[in-house]
């Protein structure tokens, strides 16, 4: 039992299994760009560009290495906190934002420290203030 031939525009019967996709080549399998694979320039391991940096689909700033520097100052143990996974991201990944994680981390580190002593201080004064030689009225 066959069907009747279907005209051109008309969508193709549920009946019927697909047509074979292996005949067709993959859209998704891309060249590689020029300047990658086993032809590298002399002193380079293979798979590396002409600038020596790694190939790989992310090479866009790392987005925890911008928020690791907004959050240092904003909340500084944030900003180390997202600094370090940040280096571990672009460590593993070969994005950018390597000196964003850095100064998240400065910054990060900074700011907790002058918060740390300006609390100190603030009790210091605070308690010092109050012992007025053991004297009551």
């Amino acid at each position: 039992m066959s069907c009747p031939p279907q005209e051109p525009d008309q969508p193709p019967s549920p009946y019927e299994p697909p047509p074979d996709r292996r005949d067709r080549p993959d859209p998704y399998d891309r060249p590689e760009p020029p300047g990658y694979g086993a032809s590298a320039p002399p002193g380079q391991p293979p798979g590396y560009g002409p600038y020596g940096q790694p190939p790989g689909p992310g090479r866009g700033t790392n987005i925890l290495a911008v928020l690791s520097l907004v959050f240092a100052f904003l909340f500084p143990l944030a900003g180390i906190v997202l600094g370090h996974l940040a280096k571990r991201q672009i460590r593993r990944t070969g994005e950018e934002g390597d000196q964003l994680a850095t100064w998240g981390l400065i910054l990060g580190y900074l700011f907790t420290v002058v918060g740390l002593v300006a609390c100190c201080g603030w009790l210091a004064l605070v308690f010092l203030g109050n012992s007025d030689g053991g004297t009551s009225y």
